[in-house]
């Protein structure tokens, strides 16, 4: 029998529509039923977890970098988005983090919400394996070298120009030389993590999640030199914005911004601290591609010998 004394789970459900909101209470019902202490985090809109009778009870924390402190686990419920904001509260306290999807694509989630019970029985049991994932740090420095902030990023750094009257004019360096400059939009520096994410939507390529790699990809660049680069994971890639420039904001995972003034510069390196992302299968990351992306796959035959590969049927 698994032991459950002292344990304590973070909840991060996303509380937007009734269903969601009935699948944290579940949640939370298996695993207070289990002996597991469950605290939750707060929400912009309390009014459904207080009108919830077993989300009202239970203990609510802020997002800061302790929310999940003393926790084993950070259990999300949600799309993408949600999944990023806990992956933060996770990444601060070294702790795994399991998504389940309750959103559309849900490329970062583990599991579907139709196999709530069984996600929620794994977890319970500690039935599940951990996967590191690749992360960047991040430095913005100003026009005379002062550090304007320091951040961290799972999917990827977006830097963006804040002047939709004009480009954004940067130049790229990777290991401390220079590449290109261009006028663009912005640059993403993206992990393989964030590849199907904003850098996929800009062209970038997919890079399988067991890659080590920086992935760069100019965003609307106005230059004959724009294509994506795929860099070692040891690389420094930088951006620097000219002084006669707009002003920028570095953006990580979508809701960590650093502003970047002209003149600005970031530098990209590979993450001190990885992600420790809960697996519960086994599954290939192409059969994940395909399914979340719906491509089609029609009159696939395979391989001619049967039983030789791993994952086939």
């Amino acid at each position: 029998m698994t032991e459950t004394a002292d344990r304590e789970i973070l909840l991060v459900p996303h509380t937007g529509r009734a269903s969601n909101v009935s699948a944290a209470s579940r949640t939370a019902e298996l695993l207070t039923a289990a002996g597991i202490t469950v605290r939750v985090l707060s929400q912009h809109d309390p009014r459904p977890l207080d009108d919830d009778p077993v989300l009202c009870p239970l203990p609510r924390v802020e997002h800061t970098p302790q929310a999940a402190a003393g926790c084993e686990l950070v259990l999300v419920l949600g799309g993408d988005g949600t999944f990023l904001r806990a992956a933060d509260l996770a990444h601060a306290q070294d702790l795994p983090v399991l998504g389940i999807n309750l959103g559309h694509v849900g490329f970062l989630a583990e599991w579907e919400a139709d196999s709530l019970d069984i996600a929620i029985q794994r977890v319970i049991e500690r039935d599940y394996r951990i996967e590191e994932r690749m992360t960047l740090d991040v430095t913005v420095s100003g026009e005379n070298g002062e550090v304007l902030g320091t951040s961290w990023a799972l999917n990827e750094v977006s830097i963006e120009n804040l002047n939709r009257r004009g480009v954004l004019d940067a130049i790229l360096e990777v290991d401390f030389r220079p590449v290109s400059s261009f006028g663009c939009d912005g640059v993403l520096v993206s992990t393989p993590t964030g590849s199907t994410a904003y850098s996929f939507s800009a062209g970038g390529p997919v890079l399988w999640p067991e890659l080590d790699a920086i992935l760069v990809v100019p965003n609307n660049a106005h230059a004959l030199f724009t294509k994506p680069l795929v860099v070692s994971p040891r690389s420094t890639v930088a951006v620097e914005s000219l002084s006669s420039t707009s002003p920028a904001m570095a953006v990580m995972d979508g809701f960590r911004p650093v502003a970047m003034p002209p003149g600005a510069r970031i530098e990209v390196v590979r993450g001190e601290r990885s992600v420790r992302w809960v697996r519960l299968d086994d599954r290939p990351f192409t059969d994940r591609l395909v399914s979340k992306l719906r491509l089609p796959v029609a009159g696939w035959r395979g391989p001619h010998t049967i039983g030789t590969h791993p994952h086939q049927n």
